[in-house]
């Protein structure tokens, strides 16, 4: 046993969301950072007995803490370290034990419920110089101690995929040479091989082999799509839309061949960017008075880029940024598709609508495949804890406003015991984005705006409102 306020001095406080305000999590230690030139020790927390929640009204923050203000550390492991865990307490009191490992490049700062989240960002200028002193030792680390490696035992043996190993194995040896030359004369700096995942507690470190061992058949997602298609399932898009998504998939089934997790992490960086750009659109229409009727549009597209956003994050935790490679192309691809769904949008609407609800309906299969060919293995996996944080917490107004097809009164309160329950909800919000991205696209929005509300509810907004005195055109604004 340890107190309260020796646990507290040697690691800060632990704490979990409430129902009061939108959630926020302080996990410390810090968890590890793949470009810290320090490593630091994975995200570990402590699992609190015969706890009561105190509630703060100003943070909305639930402490777990006990009545005799000690932690008990649960019997499992040989070390202080590996008896270690975290545990999410949610509004029923449910004990959900989570991920005590956060396998990601940027774990530990800068992302939701962690360090710095909520904080105010510096100038553009200091931001893109300290990433690219980052991002540049990450590329040196990549090339000097040669992560790709581990890519060429995942690639299908197809004639594209050998070739771009060759040339790729031949650049990997020239910057290497380059790089320890300009390295010998002090040009650059001494690179040092990262230790981070060497500090992973046994049960840490198995956690992350089954997260490397998952698989995913492109073959299967394909027969699964087509068979969506022929049961009269599939989306109606003019050829250079259809194109346009054919050769995406088509990238990211050569790059990405037995690689799902660092596969999701490049989709859900992507898939923000349509949100992102139709909220600038409509933003832009509103500001020179060429459309004014945008605004519950842009509430709903918020609450589905803020759902894409937990989705990364979810897969950053699982270390699908843990690659450079893998960072530089996501980032990249996201700006450039950014300016393309603006194109898209600028012209038709309606065409970008479908280009998205394409590229949802991908999403939804690829999951769903994924799910059926690795259930056991994602049932024995704990929950990262931002997906518990998000799906458990009491503040769902988001996740609530995602839902335009639900019926008055009726709400999604997924569960989220294991990783397989948080993969399930992800598939889930993709079957939401694909119904909001049909109705988008075929105009037909406006009746579900409201989300599980519905539009009786509206309408008897506007009855109240008229047996108030309330004037005709304001009753009718309501609608």
């Amino acid at each position: 046993m340890i107190t309260l306020s020796q646990y507290r001095a040697s690691a800060g406080r632990v704490q979990v969301p409430c129902h009061r305000s939108r959630p926020r999590v302080r996990t410390s230690p810090r968890p590890f950072v793949a470009g810290d030139t320090a490593p630091r020790k994975p995200l570990l927390g402590v699992q609190a007995t015969r706890e009561h929640a105190e509630l703060e009204s100003s943070t909305g923050l639930v402490q777990q803490t006990t009545d005799e203000q000690t932690l008990e550390l649960k019997n499992e492991g040989s070390t202080e370290k590996e008896k270690q865990e975290i545990a999410f307490i949610d509004d029923d009191g449910n004990r959900i034990p989570v991920m005590a490992a956060d396998y990601g490049f940027r774990s530990g700062s800068g992302r939701l419920y962690q360090d710095g989240y909520g904080s105010v960002p510096s100038s553009a200028t200091a931001l893109a110089l300290g990433n690219f002193k980052k991002e540049f030792m990450e590329l040196r680390k990549s090339v000097r101690f040669n992560e790709y490696k581990e890519l060429s035992s995942t690639m299908d043996p197809n004639p594209l995929s050998k070739a771009a190993l060759v040339v790729g194995s031949a650049l990997q040896s020239t910057l290497t040479k380059a790089d320890s030359w300009l390295e010998g004369r002090g040009v650059l700096g001494k690179v040092e091989q990262d230790t981070a995942r060497a500090s992973l507690t046994p049960k840490e470190r198995k956690v992350l082999e089954k997260l490397q061992a998952l698989r995913l058949d492109d073959r299967r997602v394909i027969a699964r799509e087509h068979k969506r298609e022929k049961e009269g399932r599939g989306v109606k898009a003019p050829w250079l839309i259809k194109g346009s998504y054919v050769f995406l998939c088509w990238v990211l089934d050569i790059l990405y061949a037995n690689r799902p997790i660092q596969r999701f992490w490049v989709l859900e960086t992507v898939a923000r960017m349509p949100y992102f750009a139709y909220i600038s659109m409509l933003h832009l229409y509103e500001s020179l008075g060429w459309w004014r009727a945008g605004a519950e549009l842009r509430r709903i597209h918020f609450a589905e880029e803020w759902n894409e956003l937990h989705h990364l994050q979810i897969m950053e935790t699982l270390g699908g940024d843990h690659l450079w490679i893998d960072r530089f192309f996501a980032e990249h691809a996201a700006v450039f598709y950014y300016w393309v769904i603006i194109l898209m949008f600028f012209a038709s609407p309606s065409a970008a609508y479908v280009f998205s609800e394409l590229v949802e309906n991908h999403a939804v299969d690829t999951y769903s495949e994924f799910l059926e060919e690795n259930k056991e293995v994602l049932q024995g996996i704990p929950p990262p804890l931002v997906a518990v944080t998000y799906y458990k917490s009491g503040d769902l107004y988001l996740f609530d406003a995602l839902h335009t097809e639900w019926e008055s009164g009726s709400i999604r309160r997924p569960e989220c015991n294991n990783l397989y329950d948080v993969f399930v909800n992800i598939r889930d919000d993709e079957l939401e984005h694909v119904a909001t991205m049909k109705a988008c696209a075929e105009n037909t929005i406006k009746p579900k705006m409201d989300g599980p509300k519905g539009l009786e509810e509206a309408k008897d907004q506007v009855t109240k409102l008229g047996t108030s005195n309330v004037n005709n055109k304001e009753a009718q604004e309501v609608i």
